[in-house]
């Protein structure tokens, strides 16, 4: 396997981690507004994520940083030509992240409010447009001879990339719900369990629609052993919350975007961006790759910092394991 096999192959491990971790982060404050019935209950849910949620980003840096380095023709039309659609994505994760900080700042109730507001929608807007993002990265985009995107943002906003759109936002939601089934205590956790049964039937629907699409549009058999992964996961899922297995439920359902993710990758791969004009002036792994020089020195960097990356972030999680509810609260202190 050449280096630039290995990199697009760590790109997607990045970028699977940054959906499985980011996934339920979304999805939890999405449901500031649909779960939560007073702040007692927001607050619960934001400190569900609150010592992780800026971990959780970092994979989206390093994925971002590792397509630039290892694929920069990639980065380019990427960054290029879904430059709206990723401004709107970046913007709302910096309102995000100062949501988080600033909501509990002053006492107001229309301050909280506001901030609640901006978190839910900073969480539901990514979460769709992730979805039509890389739903066009798979369809394939207006490249021309010179490996430039000629096409505008209406080409963007196809049926098919909606659609994955939909179901990374469905999916998130559902993996959202299941961890807070697992984090929490009382009454919001088996509100949480029946929200995630109602939740997981529609992403159930949205995302066989959608992936049985990508296989009869790119797929290879490869990509069919990962959908069938990804149904079959989906559908544990869904039962093991029936259940109360909250633990099983949540592993699952994070297999299910591993699976989906991974088929993606499986049915691009060696294209990193197909083009729609011509197969010829489609971005490959090898007409999209740095120099093997670079790629020896970014392979040596990503195995002596990831297993030290991994191994903290592991602990952070381990540290903030305990489950809350509306009675660790404390009163505010204004």
């Amino acid at each position: 396997m050449e280096l630039h096999d290995v990199w697009f192959v760590l790109i997607a491990v990045l970028w699977t981690g940054y959906f499985f971790l980011e996934g339920f982060d979304f999805g939890v404050g999405i449901l500031t507004k649909l779960l939560a019935r007073n702040r007692p209950e927001k607050r619960v849910l934001i400190n569900t994520i609150g010592p992780v949620w800026d971990g959780n980003e970092v994979w989206l840096l390093t994925a971002g940083g590792a397509t630039f380095a290892a694929f920069p023709e990639w980065y380019a039309t990427l960054f290029s030509g879904f430059y709206l659609p990723l401004l709107v994505i970046l913007v709302c994760l910096i309102v995000r992240g100062v949501a988080f900080e600033y909501r509990a700042k002053r006492p107001e109730e229309n301050w909280q409010r506001n901030w609640e507001n901006a978190i839910f929608w900073s969480s539901l807007i990514p979460a769709f447009l992730w979805g039509v993002a890389f739903g066009n990265i798979v369809r394939g985009v207006k490249i021309d001879r010179n490996l430039e995107y000629v096409g505008g943002v209406g080409d963007l906003l196809n049926p098919y990339a909606l659609l994955g759109g939909l179901v990374t936002l469905t999916l998130f939601t559902f993996h959202g719900t299941v961890f807070t089934a697992l984090k929490t205590v009382g009454d919001i956790r088996e509100r949480a369990r029946k929200l995630a049964l109602r939740v997981g039937l529609v992403t159930a629907v949205a995302a066989l629609a959608f992936l049985l699409w990508t296989q009869a549009h790119t797929g290879n058999a490869r990509s069919l052993v990962a959908l069938l992964v990804a149904v079959v996961t989906l559908v544990s899922a869904l039962a093991a919350n029936q259940a109360g297995r909250e633990g099983w439920a949540f592993g699952l359902s994070g297999v299910t975007i591993v699976a989906a993710v991974a088929m993606l990758f499986l049915s691009l791969f060696p294209n990193v961006m197909p083009s729609t004009l011509n197969a010829e002036w489609s971005l490959t792994v090898t007409n999209a790759s740095s120099s093997p020089y670079t790629l020896k020195i970014m392979t040596w960097c990503a195995g002596i910092a990831t297993p030290i990356i991994l191994l903290y972030q592991g602990w952070t999680y381990w540290v903030f394991r305990k489950r809350i509810g509306t009675q660790h609260i404390a009163e505010p202190a204004h």
